[in-house]
């Protein structure tokens, strides 16, 4: 969460309006350096007045997958049973968390929000923006074998042990090609899609990130020939921290 002053309490709000039937629900606001316009000290001014707010200063993020593992770690340790995942400033929308929920309840490890599947939605998005998600999907689904109608979307639940699992694999992108890994770890739980309506908060795509998320699908496609795709790799960035999950979570 950076820079998010002007939403920051409303968002909050609504996510916890949204996680009703819950027996516990703790919000997990993960806050770095990159954040200067007074986002942190409304953080810990919510953080005091409610005891499910808590704020996660992540001072040694280097990089955006720094933060959301961060995150991971925090709300594992709190030993929270579900992990919900959210984008922060209204680009996921809270309205859609009933539905991660129905299926958690279900029996599903994993739910994942999906922009393409039926009702699925996106706004405010660029063409190219556009292109690269649903290109980078079906790019993925050909090369990996997976079966999914969004490989790349932010917004999804876990539970603690799929999440642990994610970790103990290890997340070698930098990017947001992280949630793609995400996706291809998670192969053998129980997964379910539910459509989400996604508002793009920026229309621009960073060509370096493009170009990481090739190199990273190209490695993770060199594995799958060579038979090594669902092995857990120990050289990975991120690999073996004790983790944790939360009941929501928000970068």
């Amino acid at each position: 969460m950076a820079n998010e002053r002007d939403t920051v309490r409303p968002f909050i709000a609504a996510v916890l309006a949204h996680c009703t039937g819950l027996q516990a629900v703790q919000f997990f606001a993960v806050v770095d350096r990159a954040s200067t316009d007074g986002t942190v000290a409304i953080l810990q001014e919510l953080s005091q007045a409610d005891a499910r707010v808590t704020v996660v200063w992540a001072e040694a993020s280097r990089c955006v997958v720094d933060a959301y593992v961060r995150g991971y770690q925090e709300a594992i340790a709190a030993q929270c049973d579900w992990i919900l995942e959210i984008d922060a400033g209204f680009s996921h929308a809270p309205t859609d968390i009933p539905k991660f929920l129905a299926k958690m309840q279900q029996g599903y490890d994993c739910v994942f929000g999906s922009r393409f599947c039926r009702g699925g939605k996106i706004s405010d998005s660029s063409w190219r923006r556009y292109v690269i998600s649903w290109g980078g999907t079906f790019l993925t689904n050909l090369l990996l074998g997976t079966k999914l109608a969004d490989m790349t979307s932010g917004f999804e639940m876990f539970s603690r042990r799929a999440l642990q699992a994610v970790l103990d694999n290890g997340i070698h992108s930098r990017n947001h090609f992280f949630q793609t890994e995400i996706r291809v770890f998670c192969h053998h739980f129980r997964i379910a899609e539910v459509p989400i309506h996604y508002r793009s908060a920026s229309a621009s795509v960073n060509n370096s990130v493009v170009q990481e998320a090739f190199k990273n699908l190209w490695r993770l496609t060199r594995q799958r020939l060579n038979g090594r795709l669902w092995q857990v790799d120990l050289c990975a960035q991120y690999s073996r921290h004790p983790l944790g999950a939360t009941a929501k979570l928000t970068d």
